[in-house]
């Protein structure tokens, strides 16, 4: 046993007797420490202390804000299939018209014992005040999936906004668009903020000062009526390319130009975001930027069962980078 903990601590960087309170369970050893006898101990194979092997029900919840923005439904499946592979059950968590929210599934999740949560799209704050405090006590293990609010200490895996925004920019500066409009989501969305700072690098690299370009901005509820409500402001302004953040808000933008009396994409280019099922079928089929869905819910899945091992995680957003796929919603405008 002696021989064993000083192996132990030798690698793990720590004292003999830290090892001996990590074996025994002690609260008193800060989780980063913990994480490190732990990996020590799996070096050597010894066998780990109980209490840090999986105790928890092999359910995994997927709480995602709806159903009808097709990319949701596409990362659950893609989280369901990595979770079975693991033997870990998933259950989709969504809210309903009938008034069933997150922090009601959540309680349910706690009741379970469940083993882990994934966030899609939503945040960790939605899962209600005092669910938030009892998944803390209980060391939940938590991932996050383009989290919409700022949630630090929380593993989270986000797509790459300001990349998408300014690539999406450049496209249609480059098809010959000079005053290129925004859509983006309210105000405090975390990935719109992310999304508005790349269109925001995008003109700086272009000396165009801020006054100019943020009158072309415009924030809108997700949804195909905000996208059609924000395009007049934006036509007013001369704008006659706009990049969207969804690609409902991007085929409201088209609904919205041809109210006008518009030509899309021959008067008016529309760039989304997601890459949704049958955006190749829409009239026009969208230029819109895909997400790396399978990629993501891998790294999601990895982060969770990495934490339901026992270890510590980073905080700090794992980011991926869109693929423009460009299409028909995107031509040089009428001279």
């Amino acid at each position: 046993m002696t021989k064993r903990l000083s192996k132990v601590a030798a690698f793990a960087g720590v004292s003999e007797v830290t090892v001996s309170r990590v074996l025994n369970g002690s609260p008193d050893v800060a989780p980063a420490t913990r994480d490190q006898v732990l990996t020590a101990l799996d070096v050597f194979g010894f066998e780990r202390p109980v209490a840090s092997r999986r105790e928890r029900a092999p359910l995994v919840g997927l709480v995602v804000p709806d159903l009808h923005n097709p990319v949701f439904p596409a990362f659950v499946e893609a989280l369901a299939g990595r979770l079975n592979k693991h033997g870990l059950v998933p259950v989709l968590c969504t809210r309903t018209a009938d008034g069933v929210s997150e922090s009601h599934y959540i309680d349910m999740l706690l009741a379970q014992n469940t083993g882990g949560i994934v966030f899609v799209g939503s945040s960790y704050a939605d899962a209600g005040l005092e669910q938030g405090r009892v998944l803390r006590e209980r060391g939940t293990p938590i991932v996050l999936v383009n989290a919409a609010d700022e949630n630090r200490g929380v593993a989270q895996v986000a797509a790459d906004d300001a990349h998408a925004a300014r690539q999406a920019a450049a496209h249609l500066a480059a098809v010959g668009h000079e005053r290129i409009g925004l859509v983006i989501g309210p105000v405090g969305h975390v990935p719109s903020a992310r999304k508005l700072a790349g269109y925001a690098a995008f003109w700086k690299a272009k000396g165009v000062p801020q006054e100019t370009w943020r009158r072309w901005v415009s924030h809108a509820m997700f949804s195909m009526e905000g996208g059609a409500t924000a395009v007049p402001r934006l036509l007013d302004e001369g704008v006659t390319g706009v990049v969207c953040a969804s690609d409902a808000l991007a085929l409201g933008a088209v609904r919205g130009a041809r109210r006008q009396g518009l030509d899309v994409p021959q008067d008016f280019s529309v760039v989304g975001f997601d890459d949704s099922l049958f955006m190749v079928v829409t009239d026009p089929p969208l230029t819109t930027a895909r997400q790396p869905v399978q990629a993501m819910a891998e790294a999601a899945v990895t982060l969770l069962l990495t934490q339901m091992d026992g270890h510590v995680v980073d905080d700090e957003p794992i980011l991926f980078e869109t693929e423009l796929i460009v299409r028909g919603s995107t031509v040089r405008p009428r001279s």
